[in-house]
């Protein structure tokens, strides 16, 4: 597998009901960690809202698959994938824990930095 990118982001955190709010550009898929977290892809800023603390994320890297790519990493996922896209799946990828972002067209592969090199020597 080749070497992973930086996969910068901004990490928001907030009670549910005011991240279900979170609008951004269609350039900026927005990956719902949890009920009280999202991180939004690329430089984005949500402005004028008070009850989030929202920060720039830096400890991710990732890889933009190709459908080949996709189809060779999910041979690797032994939970269940969700049947809607877009759509986050969170587990293990060759026991190593990873975020899967699951497009119509696109996927993204996501591990935090520290994990990066175990990942790429178990995708050979």
């Amino acid at each position: 597998m080749r070497a992973p990118e930086p996969i910068p982001g901004t990490r928001i955190v907030g009670a549910s009901e005011v991240l279900d709010q979170v609008r951004v550009p269609v350039d900026h898929p927005v990956l719902r960690f949890a009920s009280d977290e999202v991180f939004v892809l690329g430089d984005f800023r949500w402005t004028g809202v008070e009850s989030v603390l929202e920060e720039d994320e830096r400890g991710f890297v990732g890889w933009w698959l190709t459908p080949e790519e996709t189809a060779h990493v999910l041979h690797h996922v032994e939970w269940p994938l969700p049947g809607e896209r877009p759509a986050l799946a969170q587990g293990l990828v060759a026991g190593v824990p990873a975020r899967l972002w699951l497009d119509d067209d696109r996927a993204l592969l996501l591990v935090h930095a520290a994990y990066a090199h175990e990942l790429v020597a178990r995708l050979p």
